[in-house]
């Protein structure tokens, strides 16, 4: 499950699911113009599919975000450095991408919502200096200060998780690594690890209703993300827990898929939805870890090789989370302007954004080594620079 060159290790399956799930992110945002819920900029034509469709991404899109980053911060902790040059590691690929976004790109963000609500008319100059009334929280609640980056707020809640839980971690490494050792050990059992969605449900439901627990981005209460990245540390720090999950994946994709299937049935039914709304909370919690597991047992099947490619987008997918929300939103914006049906609408949308981020990437962030310090991503070395058209893999 590792690919080892010399003290360095590099999680192939990690990689690609983490360049599969920004990209089912990208996905998830093409499709928020056209729900039924309020949003940044909205389409004129709007459907009930488009929700349905955003739930299934809801179940463990965010959920595996986090997983992973929980993994990368063990690995990232096996090269040692302490606690300064963690924190330091954390700023520059977490915080100095978010502050730049919050004073460039995020207000650009809010003022398409204004204009598209028609909460203001006029340029975005004339609109700028409003940007700093009041913090911003959701499409119609609060002010305009975007001091979460919008769609960033999992680097500023990512961000905020390393900090708080960077002693544990440590102890992890150092004295607590027996009982590390021990709660992998338990979690190994077979069937034990399912009975994770307890602790969760109950987090769930403790939270759910109070701040922060009511911040739901990306369909679950922001301190259960905490959970999440805890547990992908957990998980990638035992290896009899890992290859229990390789043997499990048949059975959590089964009951994953069943579970899911009479989830979505009672959201789409009008005479069970009240129930699907009451049971919400409960039946996510136990359909995420089927979803995870099953997830990370066939990325540790299939997906442990390396290519050139992954190599590529390994590294671009920092940079392409951060532009792609705000590039979907001004195409979105201009493509509404026109009247076409909605799956069209959809395609261009999607389409032209996406093509957008990679020239952006290619040709500007990637090859300019200021532009990849905004980005949170390492300066390359002048010889790697001049090269530009050369893929430089990902250290």
């Amino acid at each position: 499950m590792n690919a080892k060159s010399g003290a360095s290790y590099r999680r192939y399956d990690l990689d690609w699911l983490r360049v599969f799930a920004i990209l089912s992110v990208f996905i998830y945002h093409s499709t928020r113009f056209f729900d039924p819920g309020d949003w940044h900029v909205k389409s004129p034509l709007l459907y009930f599919d488009a929700k349905v469709f955003q739930v299934f991404l809801e179940a463990w899109m965010m959920p595996v975000i986090f997983l992973i980053s929980g993994a990368s911060i063990f690995y990232a902790m096996r090269k040692g450095g302490g606690a300064g040059k963690f924190f330091k590691d954390k700023f520059l690929r977490l915080g100095v991408p978010l502050l730049v976004a919050v004073f460039t790109h995020a207000s650009w963000q809010v003022y398409l919502e204004r204009i598209s609500h028609h909460q203001f008319q006029g340029s975005y100059f004339q609109w700028l200096p409003q940007y700093f009334d009041g913090v911003y929280i959701d499409p119609g609640v609060g002010g305009n200060f975007a001091f979460a980056g919008m769609h960033l707020w999992y680097l500023f809640f990512l961000l905020i998780f390393c900090i708080l839980l960077y002693p544990l971690f440590a102890w992890f490494k150092g004295r607590g690594q027996a009982a590390l050792t021990r709660f992998g050990n338990f979690l190994a059992i077979p069937g034990v690890a399912y009975l994770l969605f307890l602790p969760t449900a109950i987090f769930f439901i403790l939270i759910e209703e109070t701040p922060p627990g009511e911040i739901d981005p990306g369909g679950w209460p922001m301190p259960v993300y905490m959970i999440f990245f805890v547990m992908g540390f957990v998980i990638v720090s035992n290896e009899r827990l890992q290859s229990q999950l390789l043997r499990m994946r048949w059975v959590s994709l089964v009951g994953g898929v069943l579970m899911l299937a009479g989830y979505l049935a009672l959201m789409i039914n009008p005479a069970t939805f009240q129930l699907w709304d009451d049971m919400n909370g409960p039946m996510s919690c136990i359909i995420v870890w089927f979803a995870l597991f099953t997830i990370l047992g066939f990325g540790m099947k299939y997906l442990n090789f390396s290519t050139p490619f992954l190599s590529y987008a390994n590294e671009a997918v920092l940079p392409f989370y951060i532009l792609h929300q705000t590039v979907l939103l001004t195409i979105g914006y201009l493509v509404f302007q026109w009247a076409l049906p909605a799956g069209l609408s959809w395609a261009i949308i999607a389409t032209t954004s996406f093509v957008i981020i990679m020239v952006l990437y290619e040709y500007l962030i990637r090859r300019h080594n200021t532009l990849r310090f905004l980005f949170g991503m390492k300066s390359l070395p002048k010889q790697a620079v001049a090269e530009v058209g050369k893929v430089v893999p990902a250290q």
